[in-house]
């Protein structure tokens, strides 16, 4: 067991807990109720504040703002949270918000995330894990992120859209409604472009998968049926193909539609 690493002009509130391994860097700033696991690094011009938990083996990069209060007109001051997985990567200036009592009262973010320069994650907003999100990706408040999403830099979403797993975005692209799974988006506001098969080859799905998810975006996008029977044909399907349940169960919630 190691004592944390505390730079001298760091300020550690005395009930903040810091794990094993620790290092806070200089003029840092950790507020009373925050948590920090084994082994992670936060690097100069930290602040984090608010009920914040975050796991182990992360590094916090200068000038991020974490667990601050949301941006929220309605927010009372309720104790809200911001809970952070492990061995996440969170690049410069970006800002994380706590929850709203209007949500579920807490913002999450997974583990392994790659969260590179001035992203903002709004309150609420729920983060998957091996997510990349680059330069100045922006998602407002109750945003859902799936696993394995890809955020192209200077990507925004609008509050309440939900991003579904192994998708991914080009370089400013506008969100408006939902991505659906393994889609590729584009554009402002966005639109479809095919699937992600490139990132479903390197994450090991079958060419017989990849084969049944292309299927599946032709049954959206190309075939003149409605969402409705889109999905119930790829409900039907999923039966046969595993990896389009993940496909019919996001279609199935989607509450603002999907891009078009």
């Amino acid at each position: 067991m190691s004592s944390p690493l505390i730079h001298p002009t760091a300020i550690i509130d005395s009930n903040a807990k810091l794990g094993d391994n620790v290092s806070v860097g200089a003029y840092s700033i950790i507020g009373e109720h925050v948590e920090i696991g084994d082994d992670t690094w936060i690097g100069p011009h930290v602040v984090m504040r608010g009920h914040t938990r975050v796991g182990r083996g992360n590094r916090i990069f200068q000038f991020s703002s974490i667990g601050e209060i949301p941006q929220d007109k309605k927010y009372d001051g309720e104790p809200t949270r911001l809970e952070i997985g492990d061995r996440n990567t969170i690049r410069e200036f970006c800002t994380f918000n706590c929850g709203t009592a209007q949500d579920v009262g807490v913002t999450r973010v997974g583990s392994d995330n790659w969260i590179m320069a001035y992203v903002h994650l709004a309150h609420d907003c729920q983060v998957g894990n091996n997510t990349i999100f680059a330069n100045n990706a922006q998602l407002a408040g109750h945003v859902h992120v799936g696993d394995f999403a890809i955020l192209g830099g200077f990507t925004g979403v609008h509050q309440f859209v939900r991003i579904g797993a192994h998708s991914m975005t080009a370089v400013g692209s506008i969100l408006l409604q939902d991505l659906p799974p393994y889609v590729t988006a584009a554009g402002n506001t966005a639109k479809p472009f095919g699937i992600n098969s490139e990132g479903l080859r390197r994450r090991g799905f079958s060419n017989e998968a990849i084969t049944a998810v292309k299927r599946a975006y032709k049954q959206i996008y190309r075939s003149g049926a409605t969402l409705e029977e889109a999905r119930s044909k790829i409900s039907d399907e999923a039966r046969r193909e595993p990896a389009l349940s993940l496909l019919a169960d996001f279609l199935a919630l989607t509450g603002r539609g999907i891009i078009r």
